[in-house]
């Protein structure tokens, strides 16, 4: 376990972990993945391994991190003869995701690490294939942009595609939690729609445009030059929150072609 988490400053696993125990309702999100035979995917948090055996009979090879100790040591000795599994008793944030290869995630994740969790896959130099992860089903709309975009979303969408695949009944787990929770399928885009030499410029547009209020885009573009945007991006006078991410991406090329005078 780390210094960070010894002394306190974050919250034990524990408090915001529900587990998935019934196999039916696990069957029935393994349908809704696309994990085939030759996959190796990575498990966060596999708990009590309910998960676990399901995933090691589908896939190639799992690899299954528990920062839990007893529920580690139980691991081991329910899945000591399973030859396709890897498992390893550390905090999944301190672990390193591989630097090659091809893989998939799959995690029932603790309410409290979704941001952490989320930001480690997703800002990895590989990042995986898709992944499947159940969180809270408020955060998962903030994700999706949802009722508006928000500065997280806006930097998950030029990377990834995701959406909501499955809705749990609050019942199918233990203990059984207090908000809705859902299932967010994440696709990396083949190309991502900012290229790798404008993303610092497209992090900076947006913590400009979204860091200022009202007037975060006028302090960046002439009027003329954000009327011609608003124009281009289809934007009817609209405060940033209920601005698209398609339009988002004109304005950022817009900004790129008028104001720095770089075409992304």
């Amino acid at each position: 376990m780390s210094a960070k988490r010894q002394r306190g400053r974050r919250p034990p696993v524990w408090v915001s972990q529900n587990f998935l125990t019934s196999y039916k309702t696990i069957e029935r999100v393994l349908r809704r993945t696309n994990l085939h035979a030759d996959d190796h995917v990575i498990e966060i948090g596999p708990g009590k391994g309910h998960t676990t055996a399901r995933l090691l009979q589908k896939c190639h090879k799992v690899t299954a991190i528990e920062i839990d100790g007893k529920l580690y040591a139980k691991l081991l000795e329910k899945f000591s003869d399973a030859e396709n599994l890897q498992l390893h008793h550390q905090d999944f944030l301190q672990w390193r995701l591989p630097s090659s290869g091809s893989y998939k995630v799959f995690a029932n994740l603790p309410f409290c690490y979704t941001t952490d969790i989320l930001h480690k896959l997703m800002e990895s130099k590989n990042p995986p294939v898709e992944a499947w992860l159940t969180m809270e089903k408020g955060a998962a709309k903030r994700f999706l942009g949802k009722p508006r975009e928000t500065l997280r979303s806006l930097l998950i969408q030029p990377k990834f595609d995701l959406g909501i695949v499955y809705y749990f009944r609050r019942e199918d787990f233990h203990p059984k939690p207090g908000v809705d929770v859902v299932m967010v399928h994440i696709r990396k885009k083949a190309q991502p729609d900012i290229p790798p030499s404008r993303w610092n410029d497209y992090k900076r547009f947006l913590s400009s445009a979204l860091g200022n209020g009202s007037a975060g885009l006028l302090r960046m573009f002439t009027k003329r030059q954000l009327s011609r945007a608003f124009q281009e991006a289809g934007i009817s006078d609209a405060p940033s929150g209920e601005i698209l991410y398609v339009q988002w991406l004109c304005l950022f090329r817009c900004y790129c072609d008028h104001v720095i005078k770089k075409g992304p």
